[in-house]
């Protein structure tokens, strides 16, 4: 049975100081809860502190992207290391606004997730198409060359360790939303595509989460599909409110 995970990507976001509010709020609002695993992701400036308050709790902590390399002069990025010194856990890779803003490819895409895994960091990897692309009827196209070049050459133990996204990104920050059945239809060819790649036992265990203006209103529904596993939350993850909404109505 594939345990619900639910994500909070804050983007650029949050001071430290509003971060701990938040956080702290969270904690309260969350502490009885046990049937969900929740990730929050703050920017980088707030992660070693976030930790600090997170130490113990039922929440885990993610960063938003990372440096394949481990050192050297790459001014202003992160290396796993870091983010692992950081206290975080998870991390997000080949976010479609690194795709489109900071030209992210599927080759680095798969760099990172191979940097991330080498330092025991679960990657939550994001796939999806624009509108352009799903108007065109290629979703499915886009979505399996994400997979094969973003996933190329990791082996089963490394699929099992990550965290699959599937955000259209025609619906991130937009106010659409996928409708459940499309959503489903796309989680359901992702974990085909696992099952035929590597086998019918790796693709029933992964989790798949949606992404794109998830809320407390719609999730019940989403969650309801049979292969959709989770979200990936942006806006809603940024009020205390909102994020533990979605978290309470997935019961």
């Amino acid at each position: 049975m594939r345990r619900t995970l639910i994500a909070g990507n804050w983007k650029m976001y949050k001071t430290i100081s509003e971060a701990l509010e938040l956080v702290n709020n969270l904690k309260r609002e969350l502490v009885d809860q046990d049937t969900v695993d929740v990730v929050i992701c703050p920017p980088y400036t707030a992660l070693s502190e976030v930790s600090d308050i997170l130490n113990g709790s039922n929440i885990g902590l993610g960063a938003q992207d990372l440096h394949w390399e481990e050192q050297g002069a790459f001014t202003g990025e992160i290396s796993a290391a870091m983010l692992k010194d950081a206290g975080a856990t998870f991390v997000i890779i080949g976010h479609s606004e690194r795709r489109k803003y900071f030209f992210e490819t599927d080759q680095s895409v798969n760099k990172k997730i191979i940097a991330a895994q080498s330092k025991n960091l679960t990657p939550i990897v994001c796939v999806g198409e624009t509108l352009e692309e799903r108007e065109e009827n290629r979703t499915t196209q886009v979505v399996e060359k994400q997979l094969k070049q973003g996933l190329k050459n990791l082996n089963p133990e490394s699929i099992e360790k990550l965290v699959i996204a599937y955000e259209p990104v025609w619906a991130i920050g937009t106010g659409r939303t996928a409708t459940p059945g499309q959503a489903e239809e796309v989680h359901e060819f992702i974990r085909n595509w696992i099952k035929a790649e590597y086998s019918e036992e790796l693709s029933s265990g992964l989790r798949i989460l949606y992404g794109g203006s998830v809320k407390p209103s719609n999730i019940k529904e989403l969650i309801g599909q049979p292969d959709i596993d989770g979200a990936l939350v942006g806006g809603a993850s940024l009020e205390k409110d909102s994020f533990a909404g979605i978290i309470r109505n997935v019961k």
